[in-house]
């Protein structure tokens, strides 16, 4: 699209998450979407890279015959295996799904931040599965050999087929619903729930003082799919604002059906990582975290609560509180900043 000469000013009232005017260019001032600049600022504090944890614990722990039972091991495995695939699917999202569709320029920039902490988290499983030498075959092509990440990629991927078309433009009602659509998928199922139960998965580890360094790299995962979740929250409440005839009864319900859906999805992953039960978790009590999480993720977005389940893993509050001390010189200080602080 040819930009087009005129004397007239930015109008901040002409901005909009989607459907705005002059999304041409990325011209910051005047903004309106500050929680876009504030969640782009939060993310360049919170810089971090794989390669700076130590897994010389974790490559012990793992080569030990005793150490780690079969079937804690197949559960951290088959949870790599989901990881894997769904930071990609979400980059893929970021990339060629919701810049080209969003004209709000601190949105936009944002979601360039949002992209490469993508291909950070990337870097992180393939660090995790070089360092414990795992088979790398088996765990990046868990996706399509296991039935439960299959089904759950499947469901995430079929809602993006519409706005990944190149012919595919927002500005009509259906359009907009379908957008919309996606990011209920995007944010609220796989970044709110899908990734949630497999961090709970990974904290459990923590919590035995086993794997340490991975669990440690999923921490600093979290703290930026947490970023990732508020910033979708913050894009679909700010839709609706924006456009409140696109939240029609009959949408608020679908996107409450798909969240059930998801919940579903979930609790058959929770049952094949967890055919037994580690570390006093169970399947039953990971469908009931699920139900909890699923609950929060609707009342964010000013949808009713289907389950009322009581948090299963209250100590799952602590795994997301990143500002613990530490001794400098056994582990790299997990507060980590570059000139910033963060608040959750």
């Amino acid at each position: 699209m040819p930009i087009i000469k005129t004397t007239d000013k930015v109008d901040i009232n002409q901005r909009r998450i989607i459907n705005g005017a002059d999304a041409d260019v990325i011209q910051l001032y005047p903004m309106r979407h500050l929680f876009a600049w504030e969640a782009y600022n939060t993310g360049n504090s919170n810089h971090w890279l794989p390669t700076e944890i130590s897994m010389q614990r974790d490559i012990e722990q793992w080569k030990s015959t005793t150490f780690l039972t079969e079937d804690e091991r197949t559960a951290l495995k088959t949870v790599l295996g989901f990881f894997t695939t769904a930071d990609s699917i979400a980059a893929n999202n970021v990339v060629l799904a919701m810049y080209r569709h969003i004209t709000s320029p601190e949105c936009r920039m944002y979601l360039l931040r949002q992209a490469y902490e993508e291909a950070i988290h990337t870097h992180a499983y393939q660090y995790i599965v070089e360092s414990l030498g795992l088979d790398e075959g088996e765990i990046f092509n868990m996706y399509r050999e296991v039935d439960s990440i299959y089904n759950k990629d499947v469901f995430i991927l079929n809602f993006n087929e519409g706005i990944f078309n190149s012919e595919f433009k927002t500005g009509t009602l259906e359009n907009d619903q379908k957008f919309l659509e996606n990011m209920v998928v995007f944010s609220l199922i796989l970044e709110g729930i899908f990734f949630y139960s497999s961090f709970a998965v990974m904290f459990g580890f923590q919590r035995q003082n086993k794997m340490i360094g991975v669990a440690e790299q999923i921490q600093y995962i979290m703290r930026d799919e947490s970023q990732h979740l508020n910033f979708g929250i913050n894009i679909i409440n700010g839709i609706k604002e924006e456009q409140p005839g696109l939240w029609t009864p009959a949408f608020q319900q679908h996107a409450v059906d798909l969240v059930r859906q998801a919940v579903d999805l979930e609790a058959k992953f929770a049952a094949e990582v967890f055919p037994k039960g580690i570390f006093g978790m169970n399947a039953d009590g990971f469908r009931k975290y699920i139900e909890y999480v699923a609950d929060r993720r609707l009342g964010r977005v000013g949808l009713p609560a289907q389950y009322n389940t009581p948090n299963p893993f209250p100590w799952m509050s602590e795994a997301v509180d990143l500002n613990k001390e530490k001794n400098f010189f056994e582990t790299r200080v997990t507060e980590y900043k570059v000139g910033g602080t963060l608040d959750w």
